[in-house]
């Protein structure tokens, strides 16, 4: 168990295709803050938030609740709101994720490869955060 006042973080990759992306992961206490980022221009376009409860359908599994903000122009609403949700029902904590990643001339198919690397990136985090009989919500 952390100690009140321990922070740590961790580097992850996906190391695929054109649209790799990163993420830089904080614990701190029982929560976490969560960086991603990729392409040519890194940024913070949109910053989700989720808070771990009750599955509504089967009370003894783990969902989530969360909420998005994302600035004018910016497409990563998505991307956060998604991997916040997973990783707190996954984690067990309070996740805050803002993304941010540009590449000139994007289209629809580049678009849903960067969000596959974004589920991707967030298995890979569980994976490792989160030993396998420990997992509480769906990966």
């Amino acid at each position: 168990m952390r100690r009140a006042g321990d922070c740590s973080s961790r580097l992850f990759r996906t190391r695929r295709g054109r649209y790799d992306l990163k993420a830089r992961v904080f614990q701190l206490g029982e929560d976490y803050v969560v960086c991603i980022w990729g392409g040519d221009r890194p940024h913070v376009g949109a910053v989700g938030m989720a808070l771990p409860r009750p599955s509504l359908r089967d009370p003894q599994r783990t969902s989530s609740t969360g909420s998005v903000f994302t600035y004018p122009g910016h497409k990563e609403d998505h991307l956060v709101k998604e991997a916040a949700e997973r990783l707190a029902a996954s984690l067990g904590g309070n996740v805050v994720v803002c993304a941010g990643a540009h590449w000139e001339e994007l289209d629809s198919r580049g678009i849903e490869e960067v969000l596959e690397n974004s589920r991707r990136l967030v298995s890979t985090i569980i994976r490792h955060l989160v030993p396998s009989p420990k997992r509480r919500g769906c990966p």
